[in-house]
């Protein structure tokens, strides 16, 4: 039996077994807040393109370098939800007295932002393309 470890050393691509050791599948996301030491669960998905399942933290009985381990059976794990990329959230900066060139340069980043990550409002389905890159970046662990 392995050394239990922190949720924070978890990593994509980690087994994920049911209570009586079965394999359920590997680790897609971490789903929690490093800074504030908050751990809120795993997406865990059985296939390499297969839609994750979101697991609850308090599901989570044992960690191990490599190996997460459920309180849940087989069964149990293949009823969880589906996991859903949380809404994003925007920071909002107070105004201030900016000179030119301070004000292009923050009109730029806010355009920038609406273009390449835009602020969503609502939790979505993960995309086939979502799903692409979490199998990829599972695969170099």
């Amino acid at each position: 039996m392995a050394d239990p470890v922190s949720w924070l050393m978890i990593k994509p691509g980690w087994k994920v077994l049911a209570e009586d050791g079965s394999e359920i599948g590997f680790v897609d996301e971490i789903v929690g807040d490093d800074t504030e030491d908050i751990f809120d669960g795993l997406a865990v998905a059985e296939s390499a393109l297969g839609k994750p399942r979101y697991v609850l933290a308090e599901q989570v009985v044992e960690i191990s370098d490599g190996v997460v381990r459920l309180s849940l059976t087989r069964e149990q794990a293949g009823q969880l939800g589906e996991f859903r990329n949380p809404a994003t959230s925007e920071e909002i900066e107070p105004d201030s007295n900016k000179g030119i060139g301070e004000s292009l340069d923050s009109e730029i980043r806010e355009v920038e932002g609406k273009v390449l990550a835009p602020t969503q409002r609502h939790e979505r389905s993960l995309s086939i393309w979502s799903r692409l890159v979490l199998f990829f970046r599972r695969r170099r662990g």
